[in-house]
């Protein structure tokens, strides 16, 4: 009863790539499909690996609030979406609202800089 404890305790300790390989070992030597074993046994550690957080790729520019110049705000949301002027005002005026959604992380940076120099207050989400 031991062995197979130990060997429980081996299995959810294995990384991603190990968990792969042993697939693969267990479908080329002895001809088994381990894809709900492999699923079960890859579950185990990533729950307890918080070193492997996966990066955001994709980012939602929030217009938090226009700040103290509200027109240059509008202009600037206005060209920054290609919205009418009155879109862009009454997305200025909704402010907490997404200026834009799902935009990289380099146009949502460079976004927020142009925002936030018009007086703006910004954030990426």
């Amino acid at each position: 009863m031991a062995d197979l404890k130990q060997l429980a305790e081996t299995l959810v300790n294995l990384t991603v790539k190990e968990v792969s390989e042993l697939a693969d070992i267990l479908k080329e030597e002895y001809g088994i499909e381990p894809a709900a074993a492999a699923v079960a046994v890859a579950a185990g550690p990533a729950a307890g690996d918080a070193g492997a957080v996966e990066e955001k790729t994709e980012f939602d520019v929030i217009l938090k609030s226009a700040g103290a110049n509200k027109l240059a705000v509008v202009k600037l949301v206005k060209d920054l979406t290609g919205k009418g002027l009155k879109e862009a005002k009454d997305a200025v005026d909704a402010a907490p609202t997404a200026v834009k959604e799902g935009v990289a992380k380099d146009e949502a940076e460079s976004l927020k800089k142009q925002l936030e120099e018009a007086g703006a207050e910004v954030e990426l989400k």
